[in-house]
């Protein structure tokens, strides 16, 4: 049986303002992609940062590939991309990568093989010869990827590695990320862009208020729920009533029906006033048929039938509806 690349068990920073993270347990394993969520303040960083050996936890343990968080088996294990980094400005990119290639130890003739490559990967190419304090935010982003993929790294720690690049800069750093996971490394990603876990990761954890509030498989969390939506002529209002008695569905009136292709709502138009739209979960696109039948006998028209699977962001969004958040201020 292989060794995890991260388990986690109870591990908790707590700092003096009540902020850090609690009692959190998870376990990723060897060339999986997880993608770990949270509002601003959640603590994500926080942990983060213990994985990495960059902070002490308060309690609880940890382990990378086997080795305790901190040691130096497990810091050779990793790669790590911050959410705030600062590169020494007076320096070219490429001897940015090289100073850290020298941090990990990497033999000078690896390095001089390595880091052309690391450099047109990340979409800096000839420009690694120019100067940090000509690059953009985005630039600077990329040379910290190549940083952090330097020591041909096992697991690579990505806290927000696409915030600051363009739509297009998004799609080529997802790209690269893809191809890590095809080559077996590990992707631990914290990020605000759903999509990107959505796209990229296997599993993934909500983190709120410093404490795990759901996890799974991205897949579980998409498939979980479906609705579907039906344009309906003739209708009458008891008979909402009665689908919901016949069937046991979850069916409600809509006053406005889901672009199913672009994630919009758009208005009705209907054509007269008892066309309506009825939106129902289901489970099984037989449940759909059943519902069908049962709207076409008791007189009505059925005019569309469209189905719209629920995304990350309408899976998080429901998660921390209503809660509490710590927020970056407080």
């Amino acid at each position: 049986m292989s060794v995890p690349a991260i388990e986690a068990q109870l591990l908790t920073k707590e700092y003096s303002n009540g902020r850090g993270c609690r009692d959190v347990t998870i376990t990723v394993e060897k060339g999986e992609a997880f993608g770990f969520l949270g509002p601003n303040g959640a603590g994500k960083s926080t942990f983060v940062k213990m994985l990495a050996g960059l902070i002490r936890p308060s309690s609880g343990s940890a382990a990378i590939f086997g080795h305790p968080i901190g040691s130096l088996a497990a810091k050779e294990k990793i790669g790590y991309l911050p959410e705030l980094y600062r590169y020494q400005e007076w320096l070219t990119g490429e001897e940015v990568v090289r100073l850290h290639a020298r941090l990990c130890r990497i033999a000078k003739p690896v390095a001089d093989r390595r880091i052309p490559e690391l450099l047109e990967e990340v979409g800096i190419g000839q420009r690694g010869r120019d100067r940090v304090k000509h690059y953009s935010k985005g630039m600077q982003q990329r040379l910290g990827l190549a940083c952090a993929l330097v020591n041909d790294p096992e697991l690579v720690f990505l806290d927000e590695p696409s915030s600051a690049l363009d739509p297009i800069g998004r799609m080529e750093v997802r790209s690269i990320l893809d191809g890590l996971k095809q080559r077996g490394i590990t992707i631990f990603l914290n990020s605000h862009l759903l999509e990107d876990v959505e796209v990229l990761c296997d599993r993934m954890a909500l983190l709120n208020n410093g404490e795990i509030l759901r996890h799974g498989t991205v897949s579980e969390v998409l498939n979980k729920r479906t609705s579907w939506h039906f344009k309906v002529g003739g209708f009458s209002p008891f008979l909402l009533s009665w689908l919901i008695e016949q069937t046991g569905l979850q069916i409600r009136q809509s006053a406005e029906k889901a672009d199913c292709k672009e994630g919009r709502a758009i208005a009705p138009s209907p054509i007269e006033d008892s066309t309506v739209w009825l939106e129902a979960e289901v489970e099984s696109e037989e449940q759909v048929g059943w519902l069908n039948t049962l709207i076409i006998r008791q007189g009505m028209t059925l005019y569309e039938v469209t189905s719209k699977k629920e995304r990350l962001e309408e899976w998080f969004m429901d998660a921390v509806s209503g809660l509490s958040h710590r927020g970056e201020r407080e």
